[in-house]
């Protein structure tokens, strides 16, 4: 399942932790949505410009792609500490206290390897089209800030997934039922009533 899920805060410094980095993850997702709002100022001015005046935009191709890279990936951290991501829960749904902590904390430790290795192997696609001075094919424009997007990305993703670790453990040592600052799963019935609330709440 997928969609935002309660993400507890209290007075711990976990949680104050947990907020600042959401502040961050928050700003490059904001990047993100710039640059998509960019890239539909500039399908506009390319549709008019060769409607118009028969002028399309120098190089629009290859500034879409350059821009894919940042939307594609700027917002993976801050969906991960929402829990919007994807996943199946259907065993997960069925557990509780300690047990739940556990396979969640062995989920996101196998997270964490695999994006270290990506991280590591996207790092060495950015240094190689750096060095090499890689360009697009239209109008040259460098390609290694569109690939240094990636490993910046997927970091900020790794430091969510060691925050998460640090969570999950407390909440395992502790046998917590409500640890902070991870997402915590809901009911389809209370995902619902959440989602219907701040509807009326947009309406009022």
């Amino acid at each position: 399942m997928s969609g935002s899920a309660t993400v507890l805060e209290d007075s711990s410094t976990l949680s104050k932790a947990d907020r600042w980095l959401f502040k961050l993850e928050s700003l490059f997702t904001l990047f993100g949505g710039i640059t998509i709002l960019f890239l539909v100022a500039l399908a506009v001015m390319n549709i008019l410009g060769r409607w118009l005046f028969n002028i399309p935009v120098s190089g629009y191709v290859d500034w879409v792609e350059q821009a894919m890279a940042i939307f594609a990936f700027v917002g993976i951290a801050y969906c991960q500490r929402l829990g919007g991501h994807i996943r199946m829960d259907i065993l997960l749904s069925v557990m509780k206290g300690r047990l739940l902590w556990i396979a969640e904390w062995v989920s996101v430790l196998f997270m964490l390897l695999i994006t270290s290795v990506l991280i590591y192997g996207s790092y060495l696609h950015f240094y190689r089209a750096f060095s090499n001075g890689d360009s697009s094919m239209d109008i040259g424009l460098p390609i290694w800030p569109a690939k240094l997007i990636v490993p910046v990305a997927l970091t900020f993703l790794a430091i969510r997934l060691v925050f998460q670790l640090w969570a999950y453990s407390v909440a395992i040592i502790r046998a917590s039922e409500s640890p902070v600052a991870v997402p915590l799963i809901e009911d389809a019935a209370t995902q619902a009533a959440r989602e219907a609330e701040s509807l009326d709440g947009g309406a009022s």
